[in-house]
C-alpha cells in the first residue's frame, strides 16, 4: 500500500501514510499531511533502531533492507541536486503542521540524510555478510549498485539550513523571513490556533504547532554542539504554542540536556497531566496515548539523559528538584537494565543477562552476571 501511494504522488518507492488505519492514507489532501514525507524517514530510523536494540539478523535480511531500500528511493525522486550539486527537498512538511510545503525542512533533511546512509549500510552490511539473501533482495526489488552511490551522494550533498548571523538552525529556507505570529494579541481562547484561524493564515507566520527543529535535536543530537542545542530552543521556544499533544515532551527531553531544570520539569508535567487535567478539551474523545509515551520518554531520555546514538547506549540522569528518586528499565539486547536515580546517586543494575556496556556521563561501564550493578555519583 505505500507502494502505491508512492505512485499516486508521483514517487519512487515506498510513501507510507501520514494518517492510517489499514495501511492506506486515510486523509484527503492537506498540505500539512500529505507533504510531511519525513514519515519515511521516521520509519527508517525506528528500523534501525529496533536492530540496535535487538540485532536480529533475521529480521533485517526479511523485512529491514526492503523497508530501508523502498522508503530511500522515495527521496532521489523526491529530492534533487541543484546547480551548485546540493541535494535539496522542496515542498515538504515537516513535523510542524503550521508550517507546510516549504523547501528545505531541516528536520525533514537531517533525516533523510541519516536514512540514506542506514540504507547504505544496511545494504552493503548484508551483501559482505550474505551474498545469497542480498542476490535475492535486489532481484525482488530491482536494486541496482548505481542506485546505492546515488544515495550515497545525496546524503553527502544534502542541504542543511543554518543561520549564522542568528547561530540557529532555521526550520526551513523561508521560515525566518516570515512574520512573527502576534502572541500578545492572541487571546487564550484562540487556542489551538487552528481551531480559530484558516491554514493559509497560520501558514504565512513564524508560528509552530510543536517541536520540529527541537525534535531533530533529540533524534540527532550527535549532530548539534550543546550551544546550538540551547540556542536553538531558546529561539524555538518563544514561536511554539504546543498545541500538539507530541510537543511538551520533546521540549522537556531538550530542556533537561541543557541544563533548563525548571523548565525541563514545567513541560513533562504538562505531559504527564495532559489527559487528567483535560489541557487540550478533547480527552472525552480518547485518551493521548503518544502524550503517556511521552511521558516515558520525558524521564528515561529527559531526566534519564537516556541516548541511544549510533547503538551506543549512554546515560546523563538529573534527579527533578521535586523528586526523591525515580527508575526506569529498558531491554537491549536481550539484557534488562534498571536505572535508578536519587538523591545519593545513580544505581545501574543488570536485572537479567549475561553483560552490558554502556556510558554514563561519559565513562564507560560494564556489568556482568558477576558484577551486575554499580552506584555512581
Amino acid at each position: 500500500l505505500a507502494r502505491e501511494r508512492a505512485r499516486t504522488l508521483g514517487l519512487a518507492g515506498a510513501a507510507f501514510p501520514w494518517r492510517t488505519i489499514a495501511g492506506q492514507e486515510c486523509s484527503s489532501y492537506w498540505p500539512a499531511g500529505t507533504a510531511a514525507f519525513h514519515i519515511n524517514a521516521d520509519i527508517a530510523a525506528a528500523v534501525v533502531r529496533y536492530q540496535n536494540a535487538h540485532d536480529d539478523p533475521d529480521f533485517e535480511r526479511e523485512a529491514g533492507v526492503e523497508l530501508l531500500v523502498e522508503t530511500a528511493r522515495l527521496w532521489r525522486s523526491l529530492g534533487h541536486h541543484d546547480s551548485a550539486g546540493r541535494f535539496r527537498i522542496d515542498g515538504v512538511t515537516g513535523p510542524d503542521e503550521y508550517s507546510a510545503l516549504a523547501d528545505n525542512n531541516v528536520y525533514t533533511n537531517l533525516m533523510a540524510q541519516l536514512h540514506l546512509r542506514y540504507a547504505v549500510e544496511v545494504a552493503e552490511t548484508v551483501m559482505r555478510a550474505d551474498p545469497s539473501a542480498y542476490a535475492r533482495i535486489a532481484d525482488a526489488i530491482e536494486l541496482d549498485p548505481s542506485e546505492i552511490a546515488e544515495w550515497r551522494r545525496a546524503a553527502d550533498c544534502m542541504v542543511l539550513p543554518y543561520d549564522e548571523k542568528r547561530g540557529i538552525h532555521p526550520q526551513d529556507d523561508s521560515f525566518l523571513s516570515k512574520k512573527v505570529w502576534d502572541f500578545a494579541a492572541t487571546p487564550r481562547a484562540n487556542y489551538p490556533l487552528l481551531l480559530h484561524y484558516h491554514p493559509l493564515v497560520i501558514y504565512r507566520h513564524q508560528v509552530c504547532k510543536q517541536a520540529d527543529v527541537v525534535l531533530a535535536l533529540l533524534l540527532q543530537g550527535d549532530r548539534f554542539t550543546l550551544e546550538e542545542k540551547r540556542r536553538d530552543f531558546d529561539y524555538y521556544e518563544k514561536i511554539t504554542t504546543h498545541d500538539s499533544s507530541l510537543s511538551s515532551c520533546i521540549f522537556s527531553i531538550i530542556a533537561a540536556e541543557v541544563g533548563y531544570a525548571d523548565k525541563a520539569y514545567d513541560y513533562f508535567m504538562e505531559t504527564a497531566r495532559l489527559d487528567l487535567d483535560d489541557r487540550h478539551g478533547n480527552t472525552c474523545h480518547g485518551v493521548h496515548t503518544a502524550a503517556m509515551a511521552g511521558t516515558w520518554l520525558g524521564v528515561a531520555c529527559g531526566f534519564g539523559g537516556m541516548r541511544g546514538y549510533g547503538g551506543n547506549l549512554r546515560f546523563a540522569p538529573s534527579l527533578p528538584r521535586q523528586w526523591s528518586h525515580y527508575r526506569f528499565r529498558v531491554h537491549v539486547r536481550g539484557q534488562l537494565l534498571q536505572v535508578q536515580v536519587a538523591q545519593d546517586g545513580v544505581e545501574y543494575r543488570l536485572l537479567e543477562g549475561e553483560h552490558l556496556n554502556f556510558a554514563h556521563r561519559g565513562e564507560a561501564v560494564e556489568l556482568t552476571r558477576a558484577r551486575p550493578a554499580c552506584k555512581l555519583p
